[in-house]
This record gives C-alpha cells, structure tokens and sequence, in this order.
C-alpha cells in the first residue's frame, strides 16, 4: 500500500474538487504564490523569505514570468 502524506492528499483531493484538468503539484502553488507577490509589488527579498531560498538567484527564477514594466511617458497637465 502507498503511504500518501495528509497535506498531498489534501491538495489531490483540491484538485479533483476543483475539476482542474491540468497536471497541479505543491510547485505549482508555490509557483502561483510567488508570480502573485511579484505582481503585487512585492520585494523579492520577502519573497525569499516567504518561500525559504536560501539564495535570492533561486527566487528570481520567479520573474520570468512577469511581463515586464515600462514607464509611461510623462504628460504635460496642459495637454489633453
């Protein structure tokens, strides 16, 4: 008999509620939660800590995902 953990269990039995068709692990949530702190403006630094990387590069692999952003041209007041 396979001896399955409580808390994957927990996360197949999430899945399958969930109807999700694609393949979901605990690296998925991880990953989502990461790419939602980013796009949150979040440091990537508390991110790391979050996450518990011990090296930062770890983290930043994160990033790849996000589109990245651009500064909008400042516009005069007078001109609309």
């Amino acid at each position: 008999m396979l001896l399955i953990p409580n808390d994957i269990l927990t996360l197949y039995e999430a899945v399958q509620r969930a109807k999700l068709t694609k393949r979901v692990t605990s690296h998925t949530f991880r990953h989502s939660f990461a790419t939602y702190l980013l796009q949150a403006n979040y440091d990537i630094r508390t991110i790391q800590t979050l996450l518990r990387h011990s090296d930062v590069r770890t983290t930043l692999i994160y990033t790849h995902c996000i589109p990245s952003r651009t500064v909008k041209e400042a516009k005069s007041p007078l001109d609309f």
